[in-house]
C-alpha cells in the first residue's frame, strides 16, 4: 500500500469501516478523520535527504527564486494535510454500527459505494408515535385502533411481511431532503407543513429477530435511500397500534461489515493501528469483474483513453467483459487505475474510463 496520493500520511488511499456509536452524526465521524489524517502527516519517513550546500553566496535573484518555491511547498504541504475524507452514506446520530470512510483517492468512488445495498437490526417500539417517526422525536397523541396486548404472532408477521419487496415510501418530514430549496427537516422544525413524494425502495429481506410486548425486533436487508424510521412507523400503523424506531445497528454496506469495523475510539486514539484496517483501492468494488491492462494501456487509461483488445495483458475476453456494463482496470503491479463502462455507441470491445483513479 502507499501514502495517499501527494502525502507523507499514515493513512492511505483506500476505505476504513468505523463502527459508529450511538450519538455522533456521520459528520462527526468524518471531521474525527480529517483530524487523524492531519495530526499523521510526517508520521512516515520522508524520502527528501537534505544536504548541507557548498555555496556560500548566492545571488539574491536566486534566494528570491528558492524562497518562493519554499512558499509554493509549503502551500503544497497545507493542501496534502487536508486530503479528502467522505462517507457513503449517512448514518442517524441514534444509529450505530458500519459507516464506511472514503480516503483520499477512495473520494472518487463514493457514488459506486453508496448505492448499495445495506442490512440493518432495528428495534421498534409500539403503541408510542413520534414526530421524528424515532426516540428523538416529541410523542404523538393518537388514538390506536389496537392495543398492544391484542396483538398476536401472525399479526406482527403479517404486518413485517406487507414490506418486504419493492414499494413506494414516503421518506420523514424529518429528513435531510430538500423541498423547494430548503431541507425538510427546517421546514418540519419550523411546523411548515411538509408533505415528500415517495421514493421506490426495496427490501429484499425483511424478518422478525423477536417480538416481546411492545418491543419488535427485525432484520432488514434494502437498497440505498431506504428510510427505517419510515418501516418502523409504517409497521406500527398498519397493525393499528403506532411505533417508532427505538434503536438501530447498521451490520453491512455493501461489501463491508461490522467484522471490518474499527471502533472511534480506536481511530480517535491509536492511529497506526486504525492506519493497518484501511481497504486499499484494489480491495474495493470485488463485485465488478476486472480487466488486468498492459502497461501502456495502464498508462492510456490514467490519461482517460479508451481501452481496447490491444491494451489488454492476457486472454482476458474484453469484449464479453464490457456488455457487463462497469468494470475495473488494474495495472500490471495490481494496482486499481479506473472503473470503466462500454463505450458510448456500442463499439464492441472498447471501454471507457470514466473515474480514473491513478
Amino acid at each position: 500500500m502507499t501514502p495517499m496520493s501527494g502525502s507523507d500520511s499514515l493513512f492511505v488511499d483506500g476505505v476504513i469501516v468505523i463502527d459508529k456509536p450511538a450519538g455522533p452524526t456521520s459528520h462527526d465521524v468524518v471531521a474525527v478523520m480529517r483530524r487523524m489524517v492531519r495530526s499523521s502527516i510526517g508520521d512516515r519517513p520522508s524520502s527528501i535527504v537534505h544536504r548541507p550546500s557548498s555555496i556560500v553566496h548566492r545571488p539574491s535573484s536566486i534566494v528570491t527564486r528558492r524562497s518562493t518555491m519554499a512558499d509554493r511547498r509549503s502551500t503544497m504541504a497545507d493542501r496534502r494535510s487536508t486530503m479528502k475524507v467522505g462517507h457513503t452514506g449517512t448514518l442517524d446520530p441514534l444509529a450505530s454500527g458500519v459507516l464506511p470512510l472514503v480516503l483520499g483517492k477512495a473520494t472518487r468512488l463514493a457514488q459506486f459505494l453508496a448505492s448499495a445495498d445495506k442490512e440493518y437490526e432495528a428495534e421498534i417500539e409500539l403503541g408510542v408515535t413520534t414526530t421524528t417517526l424515532d426516540r428523538g422525536g416529541e410523542v404523538v397523541p393518537r388514538d390506536a385502533t389496537r392495543a398492544v396486548s391484542d396483538l398476536t404472532a401472525s399479526l406482527v408477521e403479517e404486518a413485517v411481511a406487507a414490506f418486504r419487496g419493492t414499494y413506494l415510501q414516503e421518506p420523514p418530514a424529518y429528513s435531510a431532503k430538500k423541498v423547494d430549496g430548503d431541507r425538510a427537516y427546517d421546514l418540519a422544525r419550523r411546523n411548515t407543513p411538509v408533505r415528500l413524494q415517495p421514493v421506490t425502495v426495496t427490501a429484499s429481506a425483511l424478518d422478525v429477530l423477536e417480538w416481546r410486548g411492545s418491543v419488535l425486533r427485525v432484520r432488514l436487508v434494502c437498497s440505498a435511500g431506504y428510510y427505517v424510521r419510515s418501516l418502523a412507523h409504517a409497521i406500527g400503523e398498519r397493525l393499528g397500534t403506532g411505533g417508532h424506531l427505538a434503536a438501530l445497528v447498521r451490520t453491512r454496506s455493501g461489501d463491508f461489515s461490522l467484522e471490518d469495523a474499527i471502533g472511534l475510539d480506536v481511530l480517535d486514539r491509536r492511529p497506526h493501528e486504525a492506519a493497518a484496517g484501511v481497504i486499499p483501492l484494489a480491495r474495493l468494488l470485488p463485485s465488478l469483474p476486472a480487466i488486468t491492462l498492459t502497461t501502456e494501456g495502464a498508462s492510456l487509461a490514467a490519461r482517460g483513453g479508451f481501452i481496447g483488445p490491444a491494451h489488454v495483458s492476457g486472454t482476458e475476453g474484453l469484449a464479453s467483459l464490457s456488455r457487463s456494463g462497469r468494470v475495473r482496470l488494474l495495472h500490471p503491479d495490481g494496482r486499481l487505475v479506473a472503473i470503466a463502462e462500454p463505450r458510448a455507441g456500442g463499439v464492441a470491445g472498447f471501454l471507457h474510463p470514466g473515474v480514473v483513479l491513478e
